[in-house]
């Protein structure tokens, strides 16, 4: 056991692709686009919860239909 405070050495990244670069850069200006852009509107009398259709059945008043 060392009394050194450094922290462990990073190894070194390959260097990437300008096809990865383009990605990565395409990447995040989605995100900030999606970030700008406006809250989805409330649903109104939906169900509670999760959205059901998601896991492929529907229940109400505990009855349940797939789909």
């Amino acid at each position: 056991m060392t009394d050194d405070p450094s922290p462990p050495s990073v190894p070194e990244r390959k260097p990437l692709t300008p096809a990865a670069e383009r990605a990565l850069a395409e990447a995040e200006a989605r995100r900030k686009e999606a970030a700008a852009a406006a809250p989805p509107a409330k649903e109104i009398q939906g169900p509670k919860g999760p959205e059901p259709t998601r896991y492929g059945d529907w229940e109400r008043k505990g009855i349940a239909s797939d789909f």
